[in-house]
């Protein structure tokens, strides 16, 4: 038999930032037929190839190996705290302190001050937009209650009602922040964000003048995370729910999870051009200690399309192709040789995962120089 060149058509490399990236799998949908038909040419005869007798021995030889393949892509990501989001003063006065950056501010705890009178941040997603007092209804004086509750202020039921209990707890509220009691909270007093904020950069400076809409500070979630910006192409990639592995700057591996997925659309760079669109992916580390070296910084992440478990593989240089169609690999017994077909699934990492009649772990098979 002649000697058959070998071929690699599953590890295609791509250029990266920091070195060099790979997509380790690839669909087993006849994705290499032409590769291996054009390489290697076609073996068999136009009966049953799976007793066709070799004319020699191959020039090498491996085993079927019982492995986990994974069909996984390594994309560039970005590691940060998230999309800053800027907190703007709805008050009048003079701004007189303001959280340093990088500092955490939790529920409960001043923002800033104007006029030395503390902005409180609150959690939850429904924006401040009107002053609150008693006989007022609505998801914004729940949202209040919630957060009056979680701080240890009782003698009021949490509903969508501004009652004189709930006034009567925020007097309490103000009197222990040192503001006027009044019972009413004033536009501009509470700050709400989704959870505890950090905060990445200030807008204004310690005596500047305020006013409603003049941006105070820029902040991001306190929890570090990646985005990553795919091509619609591998939208399959971006499941939410689904682990991913983030390689950090210094080679380390932190496992992620997929929290969020966005299709973007992004408007032509020049007037005739078009719009791109792109998939950005949001992961959550779970060890946040992992990454707590690093504000922000260049990662990449591995994602995992699919996975076969304890599947029979051999290295893709194994394959033939059959003249009949389909592949075939060439099973070696002893001192003679012939052709079996097999079914293939998964081509992952320089390997294929196969199945045919008498393959099995351990099953000899001849492998071209």
């Amino acid at each position: 038999m002649t000697a058959l060149a070998p071929a690699e058509a599953a590890a295609v490399p791509v250029a990266r930032r920091r070195k060099r990236r790979w997509f380790a799998g690839v669909a087993a949908t006849g994705v290499l037929a032409a590769a291996v038909g054009s390489v290697w040419g076609f073996v068999g005869g136009t009966g049953s190839s799976a007793d066709t007798a070799a004319t020699g021995l191959p020039p090498d030889t491996t085993t079927v190996e019982r492995r986990t393949l994974r069909d996984t892509r390594t994309a560039d990501g970005s590691l940060g705290y998230g999309t800053p989001r800027t907190a703007t003063s709805r008050l009048r006065g003079t701004l007189t302190a303001v959280a340093e950056t990088g500092a955490t501010v939790s529920r409960g705890k001043p923002l800033y001050r104007v006029d030395d009178e503390p902005v409180i941040l609150m959690y939850g997603a429904v924006p401040a937009y009107r002053d609150l007092e008693a006989g007022l209804e609505g998801p914004d004086v729940a949202q209040l209650e919630k957060n009056l509750r979680a701080l240890g202020y009782t003698g009021f039921t949490v509903d969508d009602t501004y009652t004189a209990s709930t006034a009567a707890a925020v007097e309490q509220w103000q009197d222990d922040l040192g503001l006027e009691v009044t019972g009413r909270v004033e536009l501009g007093r509470v700050h709400f964000a989704p959870g505890a904020i950090r905060v990445e950069a200030h807008q204004a400076a310690v005596g500047d003048p305020t006013a409603p809409g003049r941006p105070v500070l820029t902040s991001t979630g306190t929890a570090q995370q990646v985005t990553v910006e795919l091509e619609t192409a591998d939208q399959r990639l971006a499941v939410p729910g689904a682990t991913v592995d983030v390689t950090l700057p210094d080679d380390s591996i932190a496992p992620g999870r997929i929290t969020d997925v966005t299709t973007v659309l992004a408007p032509a760079a020049e007037p005739d051009g078009e719009a791109t669109t792109t998939v950005e992916v949001v992961v959550a580390l779970t060890d946040q200690k992992a990454a707590e070296q690093y504000v922000l910084a260049a990662v990449d992440v591995t994602f995992t399309a699919a996975e076969r478990k304890d599947v029979l593989t051999v290295p893709i240089g194994a394959l033939l192709a059959l003249r009949e169609g389909g592949y075939g690999v060439e099973v070696v017994d002893g001192t003679a040789s012939r052709y079996v077909p097999v079914r293939t699934g998964l081509f992952s990492e320089g390997r294929v995962e196969i199945s045919g009649s008498g393959i099995r772990p351990g099953t000899v098979v001849g492998v071209p120089k």
